[in-house]
């Protein structure tokens, strides 16, 4: 199913701490006002504290569905977080737009900026200091509502009122779902993950990721990114 263009809500936020210990974190993210100014490495005013693994530009923007939040509100509770858009340090906030419907390689028009999905996200322990849940990010990966990245094509910017329009699908049979379940669920699917290491329109690491596990044979240790330092400590 193809999404209909929408509307989105745009959101920036700053780099501040995090929680109790203060962790360096923009993933508050807030509605930014127009024009958006959307350059290679995303939107004008926007940050991301740990640049090694956030932002550039294969991650110039998150993308997150906002259905997810009620999904979420029936299985934490009604964290403080989820009260509005932006609690996953998304960028666009939409409706009609999720892992089911968007595939990679998609290329999307937004004002004068065209965009195309590079990756899905790989959630970390900082969701988990975000919503109070020692298993957020564990929870956001093993459900696959994670949302996705865009890379900037052509650089521009998008007024109040533009919409989000998809403009051509390239990999049709690849809706993030699939890349999903590949990574976390169907993790020795041979076949799936040589194909996935042939898709020139993912982002490279994760075509590196898919070609590492064929050769070794061995799924990846994910505790460190989704229970960070403290897990390994205790």
């Amino acid at each position: 199913m193809t999404p209909a263009p929408v509307r989105p809500l745009v959101l920036t936020g700053p780099i501040a701490p995090l929680g109790e210990e203060g962790a360096s974190s923009a993933i508050d993210k807030r509605p930014a006002p127009a024009p958006w100014r959307i350059g290679a490495t995303g939107l004008e005013g926007d940050a991301q504290a740990d640049r090694k693994y956030h932002g550039g530009p294969e991650k110039a923007l998150h993308h997150y569905a906002f259905e997810h939040y009620a999904d979420w509100a029936k299985e934490i509770g009604d964290a403080q977080a989820l009260e509005a858009a932006g609690a996953f340090g998304e960028n666009l906030s939409t409706t009609g737009w999720t892992e089911a419907n968007v595939c990679v390689g998609d290329i999307v028009r937004f004002g004068s900026a065209l965009l195309q999905v590079s990756q899905g996200r790989q959630p970390c322990f900082k969701l988990n200091i975000r919503f109070h849940c020692p298993d957020m990010a564990a929870r956001v990966q093993k459900t696959g509502r994670t949302g996705w990245y865009y890379r900037v094509l052509e650089t521009g910017v998008a007024e109040e009122g533009d919409l989000l329009r998809l403009v051509d699908r390239p990999r049709p049979h690849w809706p993030l779902e699939r890349l999903t379940r590949l990574l976390y669920r169907d993790t020795r699917d041979r076949e799936g993950l040589t194909a996935m290491a042939a898709l020139p329109e993912l982002a490279q690491n994760w075509r590196d990721l898919a070609r590492r596990r064929l050769e070794s044979g061995k799924v990846e240790d994910w505790d460190r990114r989704l229970f960070g330092e403290r897990w390994l400590v205790n």
